[in-house]
């Protein structure tokens, strides 16, 4: 039945020879449709509440609506999303001239976006300092993908976690142990080019080229932090493990924050998950890391019933050994001034972020 509703739906690509190559097509397509992630779209799959969903979307909006076309990106498993000409023209604006085109309808957008292709990783830096674009874009096998989007939810959790931890490390300000707040610095790795939303370190020996953060010389960040609203859940932490934890000389430590479900009436997000990795935790080089951590703190769960979190509750810990990991030489870890470990209440980050509305 679902297969059939999505098989009539327009523009729809029919070069499948099988169902199950289908699949991936119709899973993406359905998010789209129901306006749900791929994670949220499996977990109601599971529940059997699919079928309603979809076939309501029908009644209600017709079969014949306008679709963008769906195209896999063979290189890194996942879907990117090409829409007509006329929008294609607009949003390009963001990459041509730094201009979020009110015609462009980004609101509506399905991500990842290939905004454009055929760039080289100099142009790419360049554009994204001359329009002051970090963390939303990134750069792999010359292609300019989208995969968050500048949006008021999205920039507010940025700076409540960021004020906290730098609150967290004000003990050690202008000290030579002091932790700097390297915001969204550019990266260079695995031929492509990636900004973290938020990285610190303490002060740290240049590395040998070609491993530094830059493709250079210079030293990785030892605590990043990633924040997903309209980026997927799945690509938020693949980047995570495959990327910033990519091997044991890149980052320490990685906080991941989701937060949901869009909205395109600016309401809230209500759910709030956080995950943390550390790569003492990755048994082997080839092993995939598991989460040391995961919590939800959001004012409701999963299900949409209220929390009652309370203080201490969702912590996350930072050991200093872990924070100070390859310190330059003659910096002492300063365990008198600061407590071991370092504890991230994101009850507090979460009070902090629902300040701003």
């Amino acid at each position: 039945m679902i297969y059939q509703l999505i098989c009539s739906y327009k523009n729809f690509p029919h070069t499948c020879k099988k169902a199950e190559e289908c699949q991936p097509f119709v899973m993406v397509t359905l998010a789209r449709l129901a306006r749900l992630t791929l994670a949220e779209l499996a977990r109601l799959a599971d529940q059997s509440q699919l079928g309603s969903i979809i076939t309501a979307h029908f009644i209600i909006e017709g079969v014949n609506t306008s679709f963008t076309s769906i195209t896999p990106n063979q290189s890194d498993n996942t879907f990117v999303h090409k829409p007509d000409e006329e929008l294609t023209k607009f949003r390009r604006l963001w990459w041509e001239e730094g201009n979020i085109h009110p015609q462009a309808k980004w609101e509506e957008a399905t991500l990842p976006y290939v905004i454009a292709e055929g760039e080289t990783l100099d142009e790419y830096e360049h554009r994204t300092d001359e329009f002051n674009v970090r963390g939303l874009w990134e750069w792999k096998d010359h292609k300019v993908i989208i995969y968050e989007l500048p949006v008021k939810h999205h920039e507010n959790f940025i700076c409540a976690i960021n004020s906290e931890i730098m609150e967290k490390c004000l003990p050690v300000k202008r000290t030579d142990a002091s932790i700097g707040g390297l915001g969204a610095t550019r990266t260079r790795a695995d031929n492509s080019g990636k900004e973290a939303d938020a990285s610190f370190r303490p002060s740290k020996s240049r590395v040998q080229s070609p491993n530094g953060s830059n493709g250079k010389k210079e030293p990785w960040p030892n605590l990043v932090v990633e924040v997903a609203y309209s980026e997927s859940e799945q690509h938020v932490l693949d980047k995570v493990k495959n990327y910033w934890l990519g091997n044991l000389s890149r980052v320490h430590d990685a906080i991941v924050v989701k937060i949901g479900p869009f909205s395109e009436d600016d309401e809230p997000p209500t759910r709030m998950q956080a995950w943390h990795f550390c790569i003492t935790d990755k048994r082997t080089r080839t092993s995939e890391i598991q989460p040391r951590k995961y919590f939800e703190f959001g004012t409701h769960d999963k299900n949409g019933n209220p929390t009652n979190i309370q203080p201490g509750q969702c912590v996350i810990n930072i050991s200093l050994d872990c924070l100070y990991h390859d310190a330059s030489p003659g910096i002492t870890i300063p365990r008198q001034l600061l407590p071991d470990p370092i504890v991230l209440d994101f009850l507090l980050i979460r009070t902090e972020f629902l300040r701003m509305y």
